[in-house]
């Protein structure tokens, strides 16, 4: 019998109708187009304006368009986990809410928190449900709504992120197909470069955090640009070595998009030309849990069946890694 690998079969998106435009924001904030776009490669982003509407507005619709393209019935799906930063609220869940609203009746669902690292660490659980044989369709989503934890008085943060979400389904593989290997790290010692400070359970909200501004996101930039480029650089090339592939083994490099600045840092370390490395960044900004997912989703048409993909993220906590999958379909 042959092994059973977990393989991605369909992919779907959702990007919100509002655009924000670098113009847009130099009447917003003390910035300018030239000076966005030379150090992150970012023209613009889309924002959820639907009032009421969180996370799991994002991740339903992205879900949605996976189940039409590809025909699955949601009743079929086993599990539904959403990787997300910014959930819907605290304590329940917002794959659970996401779950019922896309009729996975049979499903368990449950949110994955590792920052701009999120979707990628799922990749291993929903895959690893899949080996195990228990589970046959896992459908994983990355979901963020960035713009309800943005400061937009901060031109360090606010220009930097944007709203999103994609979908991916897993199912069993006896071909060989889908994920081969993994690299997956974490240090805590980015807790306090790249954080929300309150809100939590060690400084819950208050009158003067509220007041603060405590409760939107925090970044001292140049360090973790620091540590994003070296570990995520480390990590693609060390899963290269370790598959022992060369540079014209991989078809795709699909990296986080915070900054194409690191996404170019990567892809040189591992020696992938540029026409193999995956871009949206211009369009969407760092969606955090979103962004592999929409690289999926956007550059669908050109994944062959066979195809090596890299996929490569660096996130708060610090959380980064590398993952080594075939791609297991030609899209129609």
């Amino acid at each position: 019998m042959s092994k059973i690998t977990a393989a991605i079969t369909a992919v779907g998106a959702y990007v919100p109708d509002f655009v924000l435009t670098n113009k847009l924001l130099e009447t917003m904030v003390d910035t300018n187009d030239e000076w966005i776009t030379t150090r992150t490669g970012i023209k613009e982003r889309r924002i959820l304006k639907e009032e009421n509407q969180g996370a799991s507005f994002l991740a339903i619709k992205a879900a949605e368009d996976l189940l039409k393209k590809s025909g699955t019935n949601p009743a079929d799906i086993d599990a539904v986990l959403v990787a997300t930063a910014t959930p819907d609220m605290p304590v329940a869940a917002t794959a659970v809410y996401v779950a019922t609203k896309i009729g996975a009746v049979n499903a368990f669902a449950y949110d994955l928190q590792a920052a701009c690292s999120s979707f990628l660490y799922g990749m291993s659980t929903a895959a690893a449900y899949v080996q195990s044989g228990r589970y046959k369709k896992v459908l994983l989503i990355g979901a963020d709504k960035m713009s309800s934890i943005i400061d937009y008085t901060d031109r360090a943060t606010c220009i930097i992120f944007g709203d999103g979400a994609g979908a991916v389904l897993f199912e069993p593989n006896e071909e060989g197909l889908g994920l081969q290997d993994e690299i997956l790290r974490s240090d805590g010692i980015g807790r306090e470069f790249l954080k929300i400070e309150a809100g939590g359970s060690i400084l819950p909200a208050s009158h003067e955090t509220v007041d603060n501004k405590q409760h939107y996101v925090f970044q001292d930039g140049k360090t973790v640009f620091k540590y994003a480029v070296s570990n995520m650089a480390d990590v693609s090339e060390r899963i290269m070595q370790k598959n022992n592939l060369t540079h014209d083994d991989v078809n795709w490099l699909v990296a986080h998009q915070a900054n194409k600045r690191i996404i170019d840092a990567t892809a040189q370390r591992m020696g992938v030309d540029e026409s193999k490395v995956l871009i949206n960044i211009e369009r969407y900004g760092n969606t955090t849990s979103a962004t592999l997912p929409l690289l999926l989703s956007d550059y669908e048409h050109l994944l062959k069946k066979g195809d090596n993909i890299i996929f490569a993220s660096f996130g708060g906590g610090f959380t980064w890694g590398s993952i080594y999958l075939k791609w297991a379909y030609n899209k129609n």
